[in-house]
């Protein structure tokens, strides 16, 4: 099941044209070498192309390919996770980064600008993502299916196809909304080669990504009926849920009863906690996990490429540390570490503190020996064997978009927030700890929002939350929490305000006259 979507595009070989097509200008059609009634000529053939759009989170093309389509960036940094991790992490208490490529620095200094090349690759990769969903909704209507000969339960199966293509574009949507806030907007229905692409306000962007959950809600499968890594109504309660939980920062208006809801929709949908948290992060956690609710996947064989957790696993690692023992033997590229900030947040007893190294303190940034290692993600199955990929680097980790932790942990903030049912919020904050401690000596009988926010670091550091939990919580660029080398200095120091939304590339600032650039950059 894990390699579905990733053999199917082995088949149909779509791998090249689907990352050569990348183009940071979402308006155009995505290049191909067949024409639509071929590419889309068959169920099959929806699916391959389905395929191709789940495929454009874990994959990327030639080095030569993607440099060109994504602003000079080359293929082993331009996978998705990659990017989203670093604007999401680096920017915070829980990452730092010894090396000084490109665009590296800046984000632990708070210091990016409009020209930063991971942010241009980002932005970029979601809209290509967003382009490759417009083709597909444009291309699985009504009329195109019955012009394509597609009837009865093909037509079925294609719809629900278009409804998870439509769920894919609100999640790169949301993403975009969160990270830059006023991004240009094209959807299937904007006629494409006449004027560049508008661009939409944060509220309003707000309101679209809302319309489209609730559209697809009734069209997708029902949760845990679809093919591992594929999205279903659960995977689109939880973006609902998040983008809820968010609203006050993105609108101005909260919507704390809402982000209740459709946590507790997921939280009811049939979804259990892993039974050991560890084993959420390992080779084979696609077996035997209930808890990941829709997750991007990686195989070393199938899905070679520097990012994703290839670049989780590697990267918080060096070869003083046994590559072998966390399934990398030919791996370890000594970048990534904490700040003393995480791990100083653990009890003892805590499981889900999986660092290591003794001393947590950072006094040369560029020295990867100073902190603690984040060794969360390893690629080991369960059994502690080494899975058979390729080169000794690559990894078979998924990464888990979402899972019910983050939902227990949505429902109990947005609760206390609302002041109704803290009851439950206790409940399930004592769910995530008792599996954290193996008992209830973790157990709490009261919690504050800021509490809240603690746990959230404990259960979700390195999934790239901590950006958007810190920016809701007023403490990204404020004094209000300091943690080592914020802004560039060892203490921590406060930086503008206009830091807690990313720049839009000055590339296409320059290319789209209908973009207005985010105030402050």
């Amino acid at each position: 099941m894990k390699k579905n979507l990733l053999n199917i595009l082995g088949v149909l070989g779509l791998l090249t044209g689907c990352m050569t097509s990348c183009t940071k200008d979402l308006n155009r059609n995505p290049t191909n070498g067949i024409d639509a009634d071929s590419a889309y000529g068959s169920v099959t053939a929806y699916k391959g192309s389905l395929a191709k759009a789940y495929a454009a989170f874990a994959l990327t093309s030639s080095e030569g390919s993607d440099k060109s389509d994504l602003g000079g960036i080359d293929a082993g940094t331009s996978d998705f996770i990659r990017l989203y991790w670093n604007a999401q992490e680096l920017s915070t208490d829980e990452a730092m980064c010894v090396w000084t490529d490109p665009g590296v620095p800046d984000f632990h200094n708070l210091s990016w600008t409009s020209a930063n090349t991971i942010l241009r690759g980002l932005y970029t990769r979601s809209i290509y993502q967003i382009t490759v969903c417009n083709d597909f909704i444009k291309q699985s209507t009504d009329d195109k299916l019955a012009s394509r000969n597609i009837t009865g339960n093909d037509a079925a199966t294609v719809k629900y196809f278009r409804a998870e293509a439509r769920f894919l574009r609100a999640y790169q949507y949301w993403v975009l909304m969160d990270m830059f806030a006023n991004p240009p907007y094209v959807t299937e229905a904007s006629q494409i080669g006449t004027s560049m692409p508008p661009q939409i306000q944060r509220a309003d962007l707000f309101k679209y990504v809302e319309s489209e959950l609730l559209a697809v809600d009734s069209l997708l499968m029902a949760p845990r009926t679809n093919e591992y890594g594929r999205a279903d109504q659960a995977a689109a309660w939880a973006l609902q849920a998040r983008l809820y939980l968010n609203a006050g920062v993105y609108t101005g208006t909260t919507h704390y009863p809402e982000a209740m809801t459709y946590a507790n929709k997921v939280i009811n949908a049939g979804y259990s906690l892993m039974g050991t948290y560890g084993q959420l992060f390992m080779a084979d956690n696609n077996v035997g996990n209930n808890e990941i609710i829709l997750s991007i996947n990686y195989d070393g064989n199938y899905s070679q490429n520097y990012g994703g957790t290839t670049f989780l696993v590697n990267s918080a690692i060096n070869a003083d540390m046994n590559p072998t023992s966390f399934g990398v033997p030919n791996g370890g590229w000594g970048g990534n570490r904490t700040t003393s900030s995480l791990p100083d947040l653990f009890a003892a007893a805590d499981k889900r503190a999986m660092f290591y190294g003794t001393s947590s303190t950072i006094t040369d940034v560029s020295k990867f020996e100073q902190g603690k290692k984040v060794i969360k993600y390893r690629n080991l199955n369960k059994d502690s064997t080494t899975p058979a990929s390729t080169n000794g680097v690559y990894t078979n980790v998924d990464f888990p978009l979402f899972r019910l932790g983050e939902m227990y942990l949505t429902y109990a903030e947005a609760a206390l927030r609302a002041g109704t049912n803290t009851s439950d919020a206790i409940n399930y904050i004592n769910v995530l700890r008792q599996r954290a401690f193996g008992n209830t000596s973790g157990n709490v009988t009261s919690f504050t929002v800021d509490n809240v926010l603690d746990e959230r670091a404990r259960e979700l550091f390195w999934e790239c939350t901590r950006r958007t939990d810190l920016i809701r919580y007023g403490k990204f660029t404020t004094s209000t929490y300091l943690w080592p080398w914020k802004g560039g200095v060892s203490g921590g120091k406060s930086v503008d305000a206009h830091f807690n939304i990313y720049p839009i590339p000055s590339s296409d600032i320059i290319a789209n006259t209908n973009l207005k650039q985010n105030t402050g950059y």
